[in-house]
């Protein structure tokens, strides 16, 4: 969750206690890449990339974290990211949000925006949502509440005490609503959903905020198999749309999401040891031997 929707979190949820004490309810870049030049608000996907990671390099007290690391991602795809503890996924998903950065290395969103050059708030800004493992929603605050706090709006004190939802933003909030299996619930305060529901709720909040790229961070951890296999169909409907890039462990879940013809990513020792379809990773003796076990 981003810090700007953090403090409107916390002012929104100061304000739901005052109602409540008064009875009250309510109902980048570079300038010119290839030939092209950078335009504020727009990821340039031109050459069929909307991520890319070239010779990065991180390290921690001598541990090299991710060690030459090269990655890249067409828009509109699902990647899936697999490897062993400690292979480098969470520090390369830190690198691309902004929360740690690179001792080396070049990290560009589309062909224009060099994501090195921005901070953590300017990303998610530029497009970019992230999910952790644990999910992060305001408990106190209703399904709906929580989705129209996430809208990509003006979040200072007097814009926000004046906003009310137009007719585009109420048909973008119903429309989220079911592509997360949660319109049923819509008045229902977040903290009564399961665990499978905290979790497409929070995805739910990060596509009120229209990003173009998404991190999940092991999203199925602590499901039961209904969700997973709900989950899996969320995610299928997103691909396309949006580009999504999914590190999980549930290798179940993987096929039901990456299919036969899906690139998955095999990360060891902080750089790409495979990648290809499922089948060929999974073949792999180098992935036997690190990752998947005999």
């Amino acid at each position: 969750m981003t810090p700007d929707l953090m403090e409107a979190g916390a002012q929104r949820l100061e304000a739901h206690t005052a109602r409540a004490e008064v009875g009250k309810t309510e109902s980048g870049g570079r300038a010119a890449t290839y030939g092209r030049i950078a335009t504020p608000g727009e990821v340039d996907v031109t050459h069929g990339r909307i991520l890319y990671l070239e010779d990065v390099h991180v390290s921690f007290d001598g541990f090299k974290a991710i060690n030459g690391l090269n990655l890249d991602i067409a828009p509109g795809e699902l990647r899936c990211i697999i490897g062993p503890n400690g292979a480098g996924k969470t520090t390369m998903m830190d690198i691309i949000t902004g929360k740690t950065r690179p001792d080396s290395g070049t990290v560009f969103f589309g062909s224009t925006i060099d994501l090195l050059r921005h901070n953590e708030p300017e990303i998610a800004q530029l497009g970019i949502g992230r999910k952790f493992q644990k999910p992060t929603v305001f408990e106190q605050l209703t399904v709906f509440e929580n989705l129209e706090l996430a809208l990509k709006t003006d979040k200072r004190v007097r814009p926000s005490m004046v906003f009310h939802l137009d007719s585009a933003q109420q048909d973008r909030l119903a429309e989220v609503l079911r592509t997360i299996h949660l319109a049923e619930h819509v008045e229902r305060p977040a903290g009564l959903l399961s665990h499978g529901q905290k979790q497409w709720l929070e995805i739910g909040m990060l596509l009120m905020q229209e990003p173009k790229l998404l991190l999940l961070d092991e999203p199925v951890a602590g499901m039961t198999d209904e969700e997973t296999a709900r989950t899996a169909e969320l995610f299928l409907t997103l691909k396309g749309r949006h580009s999504l890039m999914v590190v999980e462990h549930d290798m179940h879940f993987i096929r039901a999401i990456a299919g036969d013809t899906g690139t998955v990513t095999v990360l060891a020792e902080g750089s790409v040891l495979a990648q290809g379809p499922l089948d060929t990773v999974q073949a792999d003796e180098r992935v036997i031997e690190v990752y998947l076990g005999r």
